[in-house]
């Protein structure tokens, strides 16, 4: 028997090692404190704002417990509780039109040789960076009563259901193609050259092979966009007309009628088909499978003329739909006085002569983004590599990466009136953040937490533990080998994570549509609020300044990250 046996599993750590105890039981502290103050900051920030959104529904106006009263009245109301029908009627009409187009694409990019497949990949892209608001506004001038194409209606009105749909699908296509794209990027060529040896028809192979090997991205993508539609509030708000949806009947009794306790009822509500999406989405991700082995040959297209050019064909329409729905945004907000003055002019970007907030609004978001993009890069990354790399706390790592994961189910109406309820209550010692930039920053960064950790948790699993091991037997802190090597080692995961952060940080309109102030407007609220007071045409011009912003960002991101990971990340290539 080995002497060694009978000794703490730290003990013998540290005799292999030749380390002294003081250094790792510092280090340790250092981790579990770290971790710990992580745990409390998204105890803060996620859980207990939430937990008083549901408590604020079973209260009356006066803040005294009524129970399921507010429930009950909501459903009782037909007006309201049709906003549940409606939207889930919208969110399944959507996914279906999304999901096929989507699919239609993504085969036409990694299964063909579709002439000008590379603009493709790019340019149908671009619905990623506008806001939601910007493609319903660019409806209005295509389809509304003064229309371009308003003929194209054949009676019908583009203000509703109609309406919704289309600005919903615009937006949401980019989501579910990334999903699309990257699930049929995955497949072993094997499997297909021997289904052209058995001489198995095309559409055969197809529903044999190719659907059960993308079933999960199609089941992950479909999960996706449902969510999106779901817990969206710009396009309802701004195309919707009298079609009430969840998202918009939150802003209508918080803002419009101040009854507080039933807008935290509708969130409640809006908040279950979110978390149902989201376990089912977890539960399919569990039961899939590695399709690849190690044996695997990658598929790579052969040329075809006729399956070529017809899927270009059948492709087509979707970035002419993207170009005409963007370049109609871009030509109204050049346009001045539609449809009476087509004269164009840059009268429209004068922000500061129009209800909205003004340049300022623009200046602020690019302040909260890039605060956003700062802080909650690092802050999320650290915690991910106290989450994967130390040793212990299991319990503790386990339960804020759970954690980690809830605000992927939150919808952003939901999350910006718990930060309401909570940050603006009169006995909360954190009331001082309310109305300032610190609680946006804070809120985005809570709003899109779980895409980041995920990302980062990937990138760091990529990197072998004896990193760790190496510095502790050379007396190295970890805080040291984790500035000095893990993040360099990491760099394009962290430049990913902020640049996600900025652009969706430029774009959000739910999550801070409830908590910014007169000194915090932000240029997506501006958005809203200019089509509020009628200035359709500002306010198209101020989606149009985000959507170039983001443009601008994702390609300085990229000529960065070309320039910096080819300067300090050669030993990637090899020999």
């Amino acid at each position: 028997m080995s002497i060694f046996e009978n000794l703490p599993v730290s003990l013998t750590q540290e005799t292999v090692l030749n380390t002294p105890k003081a250094t790792l039981s510092r280090d340790q502290i250092l981790q579990a404190s770290g971790l710990l103050i992580a745990s409390i900051i998204l105890l803060i920030t996620l859980v207990l704002p939430l937990y008083t959104i549901l408590s604020k529904s079973v209260e009356d106006q006066q803040g005294g417990f009524i129970g399921l009263a507010n429930y009950i009245d909501y459903f009782s109301t037909p007006a309201l509780s049709m906003s549940i029908s409606h939207t889930l009627t919208i969110a399944f009409i959507t996914t279906f039109i999304v999901i096929g187009l989507a699919l239609l694409t993504a085969y036409a990019l990694t299964r063909t040789c579709m002439p000008g497949r590379g603009f493709f990949k790019v340019f149908l892209m671009a619905p990623i960076f506008a806001p939601s608001l910007l493609p319903a506004i660019s409806l209005v001038y295509l389809f509304g009563n003064q229309g371009v194409l308003k003929g194209l209606m054949f009676g019908e009105t583009i203000y509703g259901p109609i309406g919704i749909v289309i600005g919903l699908a615009f937006w949401c296509f980019p989501h579910a193609l990334m999903i699309l794209v990257t699930a049929l990027s995955n497949t072993d060529a094997r499997l297909y050259e021997s289904a052209k040896v058995l001489r198995t028809s095309g559409f055969r192979t197809f529903m044999t092979i190719t659907l059960p090997s993308i079933k999960y991205g199609l089941i992950s993508a479909s999960f996706v966009v449902f969510t999106l539609v779901i817990t969206d509030f710009g396009v309802p708000k701004v195309i919707g007309g009298q079609y009430n949806m969840l998202a918009t009947d939150i802003y209508k009794q918080v803002i419009g009628q101040q009854n507080f306790s039933m807008g935290a009822v509708v969130s409640v509500v809006l908040l279950l088909p979110a978390l149902f999406a989201f376990a089912i989405d977890r539960w399919v991700q569990r039961k899939q499978v590695a399709l690849l082995s190690a044996r695997a040959a990658p598929l790579i297209p052969k040329k075809n003329p006729v399956k070529d050019w017809t899927m270009l064909a059948l492709c087509l329409p979707v970035p002419i739909i993207i170009l005409t729905v963007l370049g109609m945004a871009v030509y109204a907000s050049l346009v001045s006085f539609w449809p009476y003055n087509l004269s164009l002019s840059f009268a429209n970007y004068q922000f500061d002569l129009m209800d909205g907030g003004g340049w300022e609004a623009y200046y602020n978001s690019l302040e909260m983004a890039c605060w956003t993009a700062l802080i909650g890069t690092l802050f999320i990354f650290y915690n991910a590599y106290l989450v994967e790399k130390i040793k212990g706390l299991k319990t503790l790592r386990m339960l804020y990466h759970l954690a980690a994961m809830i605000p992927l189910a939150v919808p952003g109406m939901v999350l910006g009136l718990a930060y309401v309820f909570f940050f603006n209550a009169p006995n909360n010692p954190l009331n001082f953040v309310y109305g300032t930039m610190a609680i946006l920053v804070i809120c985005t960064v809570a709003h899109y937490y779980t895409v980041c950790h995920l990302t980062a948790v990937t990138a760091l699993k990529q990197i072998d533990n004896e990193f760790e091991a190496v510095s502790a037997s050379l007396k190295i802190p970890f805080y040291v080998t984790f500035w000095r090597v893990i993040m360099p080692v990491s760099l394009p995961a962290l430049l990913e994570i902020g640049s996600y952060l900025f652009m969706n940080a430029m774009t959000t309109v739910s999550a801070v549509v409830f908590i910014y102030s007169a000194d915090t407007m932000l240029a997506s609220v501006a958005v809203l609020n200019m089509d509020d007071a009628g200035d359709i045409a500002p306010a198209a011009a101020m989606g149009v300044l985000i959507m170039g912003t983001c443009i601008l960002a994702k390609l300085i991101h990229w000529v960065f990250s070309h320039y910096l990971l080819a300067r300090t990340q050669r030993w990637r290539a090899g020999t």
